[in-house]
């Protein structure tokens, strides 16, 4: 099964997903709005920004034309930034003029409209080019894929050809794909295992230990449960690899922007200072503003959540709010 992708996303995981496409045996064209990187990887084969070990097989070709990257693909992989998702969309809208799978490897809430990647893309993306949806998500750092350490992660789609069509052009020797229905959950997963990073980070960065980190993540799942069944989700999705397994994997890593911006705050920088020396996308920063919103319009306990929205965008002192953390009125689990 040879196909044709476009790989909207030329960061550390857009690469990653254009290499174990490529490496299926795909034809994989990668889209970048920046000219610089678009002329490194087609000339030196490199994107030493996001992967500096990292060196392109040559056939891997990188265009900033959407509609270059567009033509003839059978299967287009979004990967870029959440608050870009909608702009980009249209952009495809506008070009696109046959049937493509939209499958999306991006993890966040849109700021104020509060809505999951897929149901951005459903409204923007023309219906009569779109057989389905499907996010791809779990438990995967780009810095391990681009080695071939073994990967396990989901393709979640009501659309089930969708999924299983997801599963083929991605699963090999080292990237296992499973298919799932509940694409709710794996987003909402997804996109709230960012903010408990944060706190992870945090919890690391003023010295805490293993029993700190452990009890975090662990309270963390019930908070990203709670809204997630909310929202329509299966409860039993949180327990796979999109739910405590990619928590396990963002919260224990410092392969993982949202957990090293995290410690960053923990040693005492302020919010701007962190995004500066990062350089890249902290996804958890904007989600964890979305999610406080979102969970006060439904009435949901979240005071993980409650935490680091308080840290990041109140400005109150990391140790106190800890402190407020450990000293709530005692409740059964």
């Amino acid at each position: 099964m040879n196909k044709k992708i476009a790989v909207l996303g030329a960061g550390s995981w857009g690469s990653a997903l254009a290499n174990v496409l490529f490496e299926n045996g795909h034809q994989v064209t990668l889209w970048t709005r920046d000219e610089k990187q678009r002329d490194e990887i087609n000339t030196e084969h490199t994107n030493k920004h996001y992967l500096p070990d990292f060196t392109f097989p040559d056939n891997i070709i990188a265009t900033n034309q959407l509609e270059e990257a567009l033509k003839e693909a059978e299967a287009v992989v979004f990967v870029i930034p959440t608050k870009a998702i909608r702009d980009v969309s249209r952009q495809v809208s506008s070009v696109l003029g046959h049937p493509i799978t939209v499958i999306h490897a991006s993890k966040g809430l849109e700021e104020n409209s509060y809505k999951r990647i897929s149901t951005i893309l459903s409204e923007e993306l023309p219906s009569e080019y779109v057989k389905g949806i499907v996010a791809l998500s779990g438990p995967s750092h780009a810095e391990e894929v681009i080695k071939r350490d073994l990967t396990t992660i989901t393709a979640a789609s009501e659309n089930e050809e969708a999924a299983i069509l997801t599963q083929e052009l991605f699963i090999n020797d080292y990237f296992r794909v499973y298919t799932n229905s509940d694409i709710t959950g794996v987003e909402i997963g997804a996109a709230l295992k960012n903010i408990i990073a944060l706190g992870a980070g945090v919890i690391a960065g003023l010295g805490y230990g293993d029993n700190a980190k452990a009890g975090l993540v662990t309270r963390g799942l019930a908070e990203i449960s709670r809204l997630g069944v909310e929202l329509g989700a299966d409860p039993l999705t949180f327990m796979g690899l999109s739910g405590v397994g990619d928590l396990i994997v963002t919260c224990t890593s410092s392969h993982s922007r949202n957990w090293r911006a995290g410690y960053q705050l923990g040693k005492g920088k302020d919010v701007e200072t962190v995004l500066d020396e990062m350089g890249m996308v902290v996804e958890g920063i904007s989600t964890t503003k979305a999610t406080h919103e979102l969970a006060r319009l439904n009435n949901i306990d979240m005071p993980i959540t409650e935490a680091i929205y308080s840290v990041v965008y109140n400005q109150l002192d990391v140790k106190d709010v800890i402190l407020n953390l450990m000293q709530r009125e005692g409740k059964s689990e």
